[in-house]
Formats: C-alpha cells, structure tokens, sequence
C-alpha cells in the first residue's frame, strides 16, 4: 500500500487522469431493454454512475459519493443486441471533488464503426470513515 501511495504521489496530474481511464464494455441482453427493444434509460444511468465511481476511485484510491449527476444527453438510442463501450474520464480536480465525464459508444455486433450515444458528467466527493469530505490531492 505504501508503494501505491508513493507512486501516486510521484505521478504528474496528467499522468494520474491518463491512468485512471476507465472503460467497461457491455452486451445489451434482453434484460436491459424496455418495451421499444432498447436499452433501458435506468440502466445506461447505472452503468454511467458506476464508471464514474470507478474512475474516481481509480483516480484518487479515495472512498467517493456521487454528489450530482449533470447534462447527461441521449443521443441516439442502444437498441438490442448491440455492444457497448462505457468510458469514465476525469474532466477537472477540486479540492475534495472530481468532475468525471462519462461516454457511451454503441457498436452495432456484425457491422464495423461505433457512434457516441450518450454523454453525461458526475461530481464525486471524497470522503473518510465518518463520510465527511477530504482533500483528494
């Protein structure tokens, strides 16, 4: 733990938001989708969220809490049967807040080529054992 911690602190900024870019890949089964044979928008939200947290854990080696989730726009809709790339950057450091902007990009499965699908951006808190907030840096 001490070797991270050193090497954490070792890093550039930019080194640490290079290396703390998360991206998940996902199959929408059927159990994701709603009644127009589309990814539901509930769990594009919970896939956002959840890389948003793992790229500011990943960040900062921190316990964080979504403190809001902002601008998130669906482009085009993620219809069934389709793969998927959700990609969690961290956009801006606070004090005890990151800004992480989160990319869903939809592949379709037998055809080559991607498109950006939805976009969003999420404020995380750092927080110690007694969920107050603490200096990320």
């Amino acid at each position: 733990m001490a070797i991270l911690q050193a090497n954490l602190l070792s890093m550039s900024l930019e080194e640490k938001i290079a290396q703390s870019e998360t991206h998940v890949f996902k199959t929408v089964f059927p159990d994701s989708i709603n009644h127009h044979n589309t990814m539901f928008g509930g769990k594009i939200l919970l896939l956002m969220t959840e890389t948003a947290f793992m790229t500011a854990t990943r960040f900062a080696r921190k316990s964080f809490v979504i403190k809001s989730c902002d601008q998130v726009t669906f482009i085009r809709p993620i219809p069934a049967a389709s793969l998927i790339e959700v990609i969690g950057h961290v956009e801006q450091v606070g004090n005890t807040s990151l800004r992480i902007r989160v990319d869903i990009f939809l592949e379709k499965m037998l055809e080559a080529g991607r498109e950006k699908a939805v976009t969003g951006l999420f404020t995380l808190v750092a927080i110690n054992e007694h969920h107050k907030p603490v200096k990320i840096i």
